[in-house]
């Protein structure tokens, strides 16, 4: 008889084992790590100490996340109440600037908002770089490309390893760009999710559409 065949056989019939209880004892397997072999009651017991240490880790794991997702929710949470309070357009942009370098850890933070007459938005931002940002469906993040926006960052613009860029919206239209840097290459990446920074936008959006009308 093949060993595939024993294998469906006592698939096939589970209550064998508890027919023949006494066998449990006379089989012996190798251990899991090498050495004598022991018996399948022991085996199992192995096996089961090691999916039980594969999910504490994994529970462990899990907890993490879950405590640094509270700890940016707060974060998010105090920037929402930082933008409430100003009345103006300077005070929405200055608390939008404390709050994402001392709270999030940001070092460089740059916006542009283009409004208005057709002269203004060429001062702001060139008509590329509006496009591109009405382009982006979701925010930006990746190595610093060496884009416009970089040069919002002034001396430090050369620093920037990388960089995640945020459109502004109102009721669909981009009116604006905010543009996040840091000389640490792996602070903003591809792969990153952009949940929050997502939530930013809007936020910054909607405090911003308030005080330039």
């Amino acid at each position: 008889m093949k060993a595939e065949e024993v294998a469906d056989y006592l698939r096939s019939n589970p209550a064998f084992f508890a027919q023949y209880a006494d066998l449990l004892a006379q089989v012996h397997v190798p251990h899991p790590h090498g050495g004598r072999a022991i018996p399948l009651a022991e085996r199992q017991v192995l096996s089961l100490r090691e999916k039980s240490r594969a999910l504490e880790a994994k529970l462990a794991e899990l907890i993490q996340f879950g405590e640094e997702n509270d700890a940016i929710a707060a974060k998010v949470h105090k920037l929402a109440l930082g933008l409430l309070a100003p009345a103006e357009r300077e005070g929405v942009e200055s608390a939008l600037a404390q709050h994402l370098r001392e709270h999030f850890g940001v070092p460089q933070v740059a916006l542009r908002v283009w409004h208005g007459d057709t002269e203004m938005k060429a001062t702001v931002a060139s008509l590329e770089l509006r496009e591109y940002a009405a382009s982006l469906s979701h925010p930006y993040c990746g190595p610093n490309s060496g884009s416009e926006a970089m040069s919002w960052f002034g001396e430090a613009a050369p620093q920037v390893r990388s960089c995640a860029l945020v459109p502004l919206r109102r009721e669909g239209e981009t009116f604006g760009l905010l543009a996040l840097g840091a000389e640490s290459e792996r602070r903003f990446y591809p792969e990153m999710g952009t949940v929050y920074l997502e939530r930013i936008g809007e936020m910054a959006s909607v405090a911003l559409a308030r005080v330039i009308g």
